[in-house]
């Protein structure tokens, strides 16, 4: 059986774990040990690098027999961070993830690295980035191992990485600290190769159909091209207070107006507001202004762009997100707003009202409040108490994707007035997964119908509402050219 301890004898307490002030301390005392030996623990570069863990997987799928060596073939040389380490007495098992976002094993006997075998062991800790060179093998396991005959070290890591098991769950702290968010969790690494690929897929589609890519100001004097609250600041060598940008839009259109047919850009925005999932002060976006061209190129354009970047991002057009699959396969849903808000109360038509009545305004938000949507109880136009129905009641349940279309006049300040319902825009906005992600419209191109949006948008903002606009003389001025 089972043998315990003898009769008179204590077990022997566990040891406890050595705290991060410990643990930091002696890995700078293991930096120091390096430096006294003539080694540098920060080093400038690593030429011996000739592939990634990515590449080598990829060029050994399906070679090599369990226990066989390439050991005629070429030497390969890697760098990147241990993420695991087991040491024996005379044998060291690594694993290295490296900029592929891969990992490969590294096999380390005394027989093949001599002294620097010793070194291997009493410098290295789980975090630390290294270079290493040597042959292919597979181990007795089924392995792909580097059967090390060099390693350097390339940046002692001086704190811990995350606990391996209970891994980086905190929220808070994955947002505020990515790099240990990458390191802890490597499938967030594929969000960020998606974005950067959707992003790149975006910038080719664009450049491809004539649009150019342009920089517009982020300081303004006057904010515009959006309702929303601007960050403030100071430029103290000018003594001008200034915002910070809401939209890249005023500035896009003054290049329409100099006569630049396409336009784009990939910018960041920044608006002073809450902050949740759907919500961030800061963000990027893609604007972009097509001359001769109406509401209707662009949700063509739109659904083009979006399909494109799903694909670039390897997800196709059938996207699961949450518990629902996002069907992105063209064409996609257009409805109205008016015909939106009617699904969700069917006994009342907002196109049948007379704006001009002012019992249509009172009707309005008597219909929008019985039926729950209680923002509408203060607003102050039918138009405002139909955009409240369709927020409060229909946004969420649009989880397929869906051209919103033809918006009232007093939420769409930028937007042309539509050709053939009066008191509406030619204006869309696209929803899925019940949230919006595109707004555009056919571009106001009136300047005297334009100042009056902007007068009525100033009258708001004078009034209390921090999001409304003001009049942009500027841009006003280069719309009358």
């Amino acid at each position: 059986g089972k043998k315990g301890p003898q009769k008179g004898q204590q077990k022997k307490p566990k040891r406890p774990e050595p705290t991060a002030s410990e643990l930091r301390a002696a890995r700078l005392g293991k930096a120091e040990t390096m430096r006294a030996a003539g080694v540098e623990p920060y080093a400038y570069g690593y030429a011996a690098r000739t592939t990634t863990a990515g590449e080598l997987r990829a060029a050994y799928d399906g070679r090599l027999a369990d226990g066989e060596e390439d050991a005629d073939g070429p030497v390969a040389g890697i760098a990147g961070r241990i993420v695991a380490r087991r040491v024996f007495g005379k044998l060291a098992f690594f694993t290295v993830r490296d900029g592929s976002g891969a990992e490969v094993q590294i096999y380390a006997d005394a027989g093949r690295l001599g002294e620097r075998f010793a070194e291997l062991k009493a410098w290295t800790d789980t975090g630390d980035i290294i270079g290493v060179s040597g042959t292919v093998k597979r181990t007795d396991k089924g392995e792909l191992s580097i059967y090390a005959q060099e390693w350097t070290m390339l940046t002692k890591s001086i704190l811990p990485l995350p606990d391996k098991y209970r891994g980086l769950t905190d929220v808070s702290t994955r947002y505020r600290r990515r790099h240990l968010d990458l390191i802890a969790n490597p499938s967030v690494r594929d969000t960020f190769l998606a974005r950067s690929r959707m992003i790149s897929a975006l910038r080719r589609a664009l450049d491809s159909r004539g649009f150019l890519e342009m920089e517009t100001p982020v300081l303004e004097s006057q904010p515009g091209g959006a309702e929303a609250k601007p960050f403030e600041t100071h430029h103290n060598a000018l003594g001008l207070d200034l915002t910070m940008r809401i939209a890249t839009e005023l500035h896009l259109k003054r290049l329409v107006v100099g006569g630049f047919d396409r336009v784009y850009e990939v910018g960041r925005i920044f608006r002073n507001e809450g902050v949740s999932t759907r919500h961030n002060p800061e963000f990027t976006s893609v604007e972009l202004y097509q001359a001769y061209a109406d509401y209707d190129d662009m949700m063509e354009l739109c659904e083009d762009l979006v399909v494109g970047m799903a694909e670039a991002a390897g997800k196709g057009t059938s996207v699961p997100y949450g518990e629902h699959t996002v069907n992105l396969a063209k064409p996609w849903r257009r409805v109205t707003m008016h015909d939106i808000v009617r699904e969700q109360i069917p006994d009342f038509d907002f196109a049948a009202l007379d704006p001009a009545d002012p019992a249509a305004l009172d009707a309005a938000r008597a219909a929008a409040v019985a039926a729950g949507a209680r923002s509408a109880a203060d607003k102050n136009s039918v138009g405002e108490v139909l955009n409240a129905c369709f927020e409060d009641l229909c946004e969420e349940t649009l989880i397929q994707p869906t051209f919103v279309t033809d918006y009232p006049v007093e939420v769409s300040p930028l937007a042309k007035p539509h050709r053939s319902k009066p008191g509406l825009t030619e204006r869309f906005e696209l929803f899925a997964v019940g949230r919006e992600h595109a707004n555009a419209f056919s571009e106001l191109t009136d300047a005297v119908d334009q100042r009056g949006r902007f007068e009525a948008q100033a009258a708001k903002r004078d009034a209390g509402d921090e999001e409304a606009c003001g009049v942009d003389e500027d841009f006003l001025g280069a719309l009358e050219q």
